[in-house]
């Protein structure tokens, strides 16, 4: 007799850039015509080149091949902590950050820390997937927020209110958001802290793409306030900003409650993040500052590019939202589903995006755009077969 696997992981959606990719099994791209690949959130470059030579020197210690403390190399948490104060403002300290074996590992250790089977959480749709999945293998319920276009896309903290309950343990938001690439304005973001401080569950935020905001902006003040620890659970990447996405490393800034929580989970977990992808995370913030910044105007440029793209007259595919490294577009066949138009933009015109109902109930209107691998060039091509589509 067979082993039996867990009904809730049998349960859960295969992960979808793998089975994006199968669209495309077997099929050739002419030269002149390649495929434009934009199912994954991928940097288009490699780390620099300073980076790549730092980690390799580091290579040679062989501390570099053991664990470090479980919550990070504290020279990286230093670093880390300034490097949010300098954003956000605040008190944030080293003792309030812990890395990560990639910001996925943060949630997913955020997830055991805050809820059990039969908890609940709070999800705006459009979803990032792996948060839905991760819920569901946990046996975590989650309850939708609506979409909401009318608001340049970000959840209104009044739909929250209304379903908010006892089993409520985090409302989980994601900005800039992935799949929208929408940036939530801090009133927002306020109002959510709000309403999970008062209702007694955690605000998870996760700020993977924060660093590509345009310069000078504060993407909200929450480490400001006085009792952030009790409420507030911040998740970062380092994979993005510093083209690392192999090395894995994220982190959580939380109070010492959650810390506390998390350290027993990634003891069971991952011990540590990796000791070498923390070495090249540390060297990104202290000698990378000023690429960080060009980095995010090229990414800037890229979303400017695709919004310029969308301006052709004969292009019925409307473009929902963009920003940093993603874009949410409407496609125009009433009749037919996402993933049907989806796998045929891949199969017939060498454009392969996401459907937008593997990102929550409700979104089979829309396709998601992860455009930062491809540079300002290509952005014209992805209009041009878009509106082949349509023939």
């Amino acid at each position: 007799m067979a082993c039996r696997t867990n009904p809730r992981v049998d349960a859960t959606q295969a992960p979808p850039i793998p089975e994006a990719w199968t669209w495309i099994d077997g099929l050739a791209f002419p030269p002149d015509r390649p495929l434009l690949d934009v199912c994954q959130a991928v940097p288009g470059d490699p780390p620099p080149e300073a980076l790549r030579e730092h980690v390799a020197r580091r290579a040679g210690d062989p501390e570099t091949a053991r664990y470090t403390d479980i919550f990070g190399l504290a020279a990286l948490r230093e670093a880390l902590a300034g490097d949010i104060r300098d954003l956000y403002g605040g008190d944030v300290a080293p003792g309030d950050v812990m890395v990560t074996a990639g910001c996925n590992q943060a949630f997913v250790n955020a997830m055991i820390a805050l809820a059990g089977a039969g908890d609940r959480i709070l999800l705006p749709t459009p979803w990032y997937f792996n948060h839905e999945m991760t819920a569901g293998m946990l046996g975590i319920g989650v309850t939708p927020l609506p979409f909401r276009p009318e608001r340049g896309v970000a959840p209104d903290p009044e739909d929250a209110r209304a379903v908010i309950g006892e089993d409520t343990r985090a409302i989980v938001l994601v900005t800039p958001n992935n799949p929208t690439g929408a940036v939530y304005p801090p009133d927002v973001l306020d109002a959510f802290f709000d309403l999970a401080r008062d209702a007694g569950c955690a605000l998870v935020l996760d700020e993977t793409y924060r660093d590509f905001l345009p310069a000078g902006a504060r993407p909200h003040g929450l480490f400001a306030r006085p009792d952030w620890r009790d409420t507030f659970v911040h998740l970062y990447s380092f994979s993005k900003v510093y083209c690392l996405t192999g090395y894995r490393v994220g982190a959580v800034a939380a109070g010492p409650a959650m810390l506390g929580a998390l350290e027993k989970v990634a003891d069971c977990v991952q011990i540590s993040a990796p000791h070498l992808g923390q070495e090249a995370a540390l060297y990104g913030i202290r000698h990378l500052r000023d690429w960080r910044r060009r980095n995010a105007g090229v990414m800037a440029g890229r979303a400017e590019a695709l919004g310029r793209a969308f301006g052709r007259n004969d292009l019925a595919y409307e473009l929902v939202s963009a920003g940093a490294y993603f874009a949410y577009v409407r496609h125009p066949f009433a009749n037919r589903g996402d993933v049907d138009v989806a796998r045929t933009l891949a199969r017939d015109h060498g454009l392969l995006a996401l459907p937008g109902s593997w990102f929550g109930p409700g979104q089979e209107r829309f396709l998601r755009f992860a455009f930062a691998n491809l540079d300002e060039s290509a952005m014209p091509a992805i209009a041009e077969r878009l509106a082949a589509s349509q023939e």
